[in-house]
């Protein structure tokens, strides 16, 4: 996701670790000498520390003997609500191997993923991971969570939301997740990860909060430098790590509330992971599933933001207000599109639809995948020759991106 690392794990991939600072050093040191301070009791009665240094006995404290001490016995119950919580969850959370073709003769894995295991529809059942986990793969293998590996079937991948549905046999499978509410989610409140890091640990758990609960980050599909997306995630400090990618992020109750897609891999940050919504996943997960793909809106225009058109072809081209300094403009209109039908035309400056401010492309794309649906009919105001005009546009379904 643009400059942030995903945590998908590949063989090729090493990450190292550099010393701490003199400041943390310092107060490890100290830290260390108070727990050995603490400590030197324990350590006498197992005879690690010379006579003189053993504890005086007890009658020598004037305590009496062990018959005048009063005895305890602590029962101590484990049993939590989070070890409560990954009861019910981790068993539908995967391990997902991504095999590709080295040569014409043999196949090897490429990396490894989680998934979450969120149907079961007769001899049928289906995982849901990220579309950068099974990229470019030419086969899927799925490890369920008592070891037993099943072959996948790629359903649908959603690049841009970074998911993708892999069907299995559904006979194997005794788990299924129950997915939450993540609208409903608080600052602060417990999240927890389970995953598969490095590949080599299934079915680990890691526990933190929810850190923020509508956090943006930008997305950069082609790799241009620019984002052509915004995407809305869960930031968490739950750990996340390399081979953690798709796997489930839950709450308290043990419902899955995101799907943990990616993390900040810096060396001077630390605790700050993301995962997809569980609102936002559920209606791709199902198009993923139905249709093979995800079925948008579009209105049927390539674009680009007004912010980047100089003051001249503004002036001279556009012609449109000095006071309108937001928009996109439209560069060239699909044929037989929503736009054409409503006769938008090509130089018109979009800069608002259904009552949201247009600023510049994502906010556009963020309109027509998240506000609206197929089949609305939205209003569309643009400048035309320096006049404001508005139009009744229906949009329909399509695999353009905007």
């Amino acid at each position: 996701m643009g400059y942030y690392d995903d945590d998908y794990q590949s063989p090729s991939r090493q990450k190292g670790n550099r010393g701490g600072k003199f400041l943390p050093a310092l107060l490890g040191a100290i830290l260390g000498g108070l727990l050995v301070l603490f400590t030197v009791p324990a350590l006498g009665g197992a005879g690690l520390l010379p006579d003189n240094l053993y504890p005086p006995n007890e009658e020598e404290n004037g305590l009496g003997t062990d018959e005048n001490v009063e005895q305890r016995k602590v029962d101590v119950d484990l049993t939590t609500n989070v070890t409560d919580a990954v009861d019910k969850a981790s068993g539908a959370v995967v391990e997902v191997i991504n095999i590709q073709q080295t040569d014409f003769w043999s196949q090897q894995p490429a990396g490894t993923g989680s998934g979450v295991i969120y149907k079961k529809e007769g001899n049928k059942a289906y995982v849901v991971t990220n579309d950068h986990v099974v990229a470019d793969a030419n086969q899927i293998e799925i490890t369920l969570s008592n070891g037993t590996k099943l072959k996948g079937t790629l359903r649908g991948t959603d690049p841009l939301m970074d998911l993708a549905v892999v069907e299995i046999d559904g006979s194997k499978v005794d788990s299924v997740a129950e997915f939450g509410v993540s609208g409903d989610l608080k600052r602060g409140e417990p999240a927890i990860a389970i995953g598969n890091p490095l590949g080599n640990f299934p079915g680990s758990v890691t526990q933190g909060v929810v850190s923020s609960a509508d956090r943006s980050i930008p997305v950069d599909l082609d790799q241009d430098g620019n984002p052509d997306w915004q995407a809305e995630v869960i930031q968490t400090d739950a750990a996340i790590n390399p081979g953690n990618s798709g796997g489930a992020l839950i709450n308290i109750s043990g419902q899955v509330i995101g799907i943990n897609s990616s993390k900040i891999a810096q060396n001077e940050v630390e605790g700050i992971g993301f995962a997809i919504p569980s609102d936002v996943a559920k209606p791709i997960i199902e198009d993923l599933e139905k249709y093979g793909e995800t079925r948008r809106p579009f209105l049927g225009v390539n674009i680009i933001p007004l912010s980047q058109v100089n003051t001249y072809q503004r002036e001279q081209t556009l012609k449109i207000p000095d006071s309108v300094k937001e928009g996109v403009v439209v560069m060239e209109i699909t044929s037989a599109s929503p736009a054409a039908r409503a006769g938008i035309k090509e130089m018109d400056v979009i800069v608002e639809m259904g009552g949201e401010k247009i600023k510049d492309p994502i906010a556009l794309r963020k309109f027509l995948y998240t506000k609206a649906k197929i089949g609305d009919e939205v209003d569309v105001t643009y400048y035309r020759d320096g006049k404001k005009k508005t139009v009744k546009v229906e949009l329909s379904g399509g695999k353009q991106s905007q």
